[in-house]
């Protein structure tokens, strides 16, 4: 990826890939998939800041695997991948490994 820094309390995200079959072993075609809400984060700005000005750090980190919201983050792409940008807000939890 190139030089990109989101600003502020954003973060960049590459979306994990779903599964390709079901519990059952039935193959799912490309048009009846859903887009996986979960991903990887690959790069965070620098935070929001509070009511006194102050930068508060971001709670994510670059590697952290996260779940998100179905509608969340705004699509575009970069270098020819198709990333999101979303704020921290959006995000829902981080995924113990």
């Amino acid at each position: 990826m190139t030089k990109f820094r989101p600003l502020h309390d954003r973060v960049v995200v590459r979306r994990l890939e779903g599964e390709q079959k079901t519990a059952g072993g039935i193959i799912i075609p490309d048009t009846a998939k859903e887009k996986p809400m979960e991903g990887e984060v690959v790069a965070v700005g620098a935070g929001a800041r509070n009511e006194q000005g102050q930068v508060v750090a971001l709670d994510v980190k670059v590697g952290d695997r996260i779940l998100f919201g179905k509608w969340s983050g705004t699509e575009v792409k970069i270098d020819g991948e198709e990333l999101l940008i979303m704020k921290e807000s959006d995000i829902l939890g981080i995924v113990a490994a």
